[in-house]
């Protein structure tokens, strides 16, 4: 059980304390933290580092459907009943990783205010998140949301400081990601890579300047040429 309410609890520094329903592990790079149907009995907290998370249907078709960073939570459904992880979770990075048993997040949720504002804020800026992704896959050409996918990899437009250097991730992931392939990745990030939008050589490193494909379309941007294998259909 964790201890009753206080007015000076504080979320992170409670998440960053082992005991009470939550325990805290190193994890290296490529390691699953949890499998698509793995029992769904406790929700993660991320201290640092990226975890991917991954969809696999049944004709063994994986999709990537989320890249997470410093201070997000996954693993959440088991709080509305889910029994078994409808996806697979996996560092990108070496993370630190924490783990609330479900219990333990329940009796935070009715016991600390703090902790309620700080995981529902999280919940509906995911819920937001999730909505612009829509949006982005109906009505934006696949270089916009390579580049929108690429700013927020970076944490650009999230609280704090941008990261500015990209988690070594493949171009065919990134075209998973954005619903397109993976020789269109590879013209746009080249593209980028012409224009200063990115410096890309074995690891990518994002410029603010890049938020000029997402926001308007940069007179630059027209000036390029496409071959007919990479305009949209």
């Amino acid at each position: 059980m964790v201890t009753t309410h206080t007015s000076s609890f504080e979320p992170k520094a409670f998440l960053a304390k082992v005991g009470g329903g939550r325990t805290i592990t190193t994890h290296p790079k490529n390691q699953v933290v949890y499998s698509q149907g793995d029992a769904a009995d406790a929700v993660f907290f991320i201290q640092k580092g990226k975890v991917k998370v991954t969809v696999v249907s049944k004709q063994g078709k994986e999709a990537v459907v989320a890249i997470l960073a410093a201070d997000d939570f996954f693993g959440e459904g088991c709080l509305t009943g889910q029994p078994r992880r409808l996806a697979t979770a996996a560092t990108m990075t070496e993370s630190i990783i924490v783990r609330l048993e479900k219990a333990t997040v329940v009796d935070l949720i009715h016991r600390e205010p703090a902790f309620s504002a700080m995981f529902i804020a999280y919940l509906l800026g995911r819920t937001t998140r999730v909505e612009a992704d829509l949006v982005d896959q109906l009505f934006n050409s696949s270089e916009k949301r390579l580049a929108r996918l690429l700013l927020l990899l970076a944490n650009f437009g999230k609280d704090g400081v941008p990261e500015p250097i990209i988690a070594k991730i493949s171009q065919e992931t990134l075209a998973e990601m954005i619903g397109t392939t993976r020789s269109r990745v590879s013209f746009f990030m080249n593209k980028f890579r012409k224009l200063g939008f990115i410096d890309y050589n074995g690891r990518i490193e994002v410029h603010s300047s890049l938020l000029n494909v997402v926001l308007h379309d940069h007179p630059q941007i027209g000036n390029h040429s496409f071959n007919a294998a990479d305009t949209e259909e």
